[in-house]
């Protein structure tokens, strides 16, 4: 079986071949892959959102499926619908483009929330039901959604209920100069992304996936991730803090950071690197911490900042 960090490594050099100068941005969405969760991606059009997805179902040679939303997509449009046969009078089950290993939701938050819930079945539950018949779906199932946070006209807002199965919340973000002249040198003959071919494969990934939960955890260190949690419900600036849901989640990804980075177990410095990112949008904020400009990152790094790591780490 290959070593997380190795299989890590050549994913991520494969697809920074596309995706330049985004290094970390790919780690945490490998990251996510492995833990088994799910990628919200909130930045504005053009970044490379959706190569990132295409490069990383080519990169391990899985099938990928893509859902552009529009206030008039239908629930049918994403899961699938009967159809009658005209041959043989009998209805038949068409799949849709959720029945995939690795889906790309852009611009989720077009579409209405009737269409939004039918993908929440899918993301927690691994299944899918339509008109009574629930359908199995094979592993893996990785979905990244996207959305745009400056246009809002014609938006539908993610519920806290929806954005709470995303693992974890990020932002590609402008390339730096250098980057962004390499990414035209890169393009000016053609995409990057035809040329680039599968290293590692669903088996391989189901491996990995496997070890991945085999990472360690020590109890003062589950501790830690509590303490976290549960300040986020207590803090003065804060509304409504996130749920369980929230510590499993940060857990699980910073298990796969660990495994990533080369451990067999996880430290504070995992969950103190990824817990922006976990728990920023499962949280809401008093409007006087708005008022001040203060942002949920903004809370959440000052939350982390402010816990205590456990005694045994700080002597290692």
């Amino acid at each position: 079986m290959i070593p997380i960090k190795d299989f890590g490594s050549k994913l991520l050099n494969n697809i920074s071949r596309v995706i330049v100068g985004k290094d970390r941005v790919i780690e945490r969405v490998l990251a996510v892959l492995l833990s088994g969760g799910h990628v919200l991606i909130n930045d504005v059009p053009g970044v490379g959102k959706t190569m990132l997805a295409r490069s990383l179902a080519v990169s391990l040679g899985l099938e990928f499926n893509r859902i552009q939303c529009t206030p008039d997509l239908l629930p049918g449009d994403v899961t699938g619908l009967n159809i009658l046969d005209l041959k043989t009078n009998e209805f038949t089950f068409r799949k849709g483009p959720i029945f995939t290993e690795i889906l790309l939701v852009d611009e989720i938050n077009r579409t209405t929330p009737r269409t939004q819930s039918a993908l929440l079945e899918a993301m927690a539950e691994r299944q899918v039901t339509v008109e009574g018949r629930t359908l199995k779906m094979e592993s893996p199932f990785f979905l990244i959604a996207t959305q745009n946070p400056v246009e809002f006209e014609g938006t539908f807002p993610l519920p806290e209920a929806q954005l709470d199965r995303f693992a974890i919340s990020l932002a590609m973000g402008y390339p730096g100069e250098q980057s962004e002249k390499g990414l035209l040198k890169g393009i000016s003959s053609e995409h990057p992304i035809t040329a680039l071919k599968p290293v590692s494969s669903r088996e391989e990934l189901i491996d990995v996936m496997k070890k991945t939960k085999e990472i360690i955890v020590e109890d003062s260190l589950l501790g830690y991730i509590v303490s976290i949690v549960n300040e986020t419900r207590k803090h003065r600036e804060i509304q409504l803090g996130a749920s369980p849901r929230g510590s499993i989640a940060l857990m699980e990804t910073a298990k796969a950071l660990a495994g990533l980075r080369g451990r067999s177990f996880a430290i504070p410095d995992d969950v103190k690197e990824v817990a922006p990112d976990v728990l920023s949008h499962r949280v809401i904020i008093r409007p006087e911490a708005r008022l001040m400009r203060r942002t949920n990152r903004d809370i959440v790094m000052d939350i982390v900042q402010s816990i205590p790591i456990p005694l045994e780490y700080e002597k290692a």
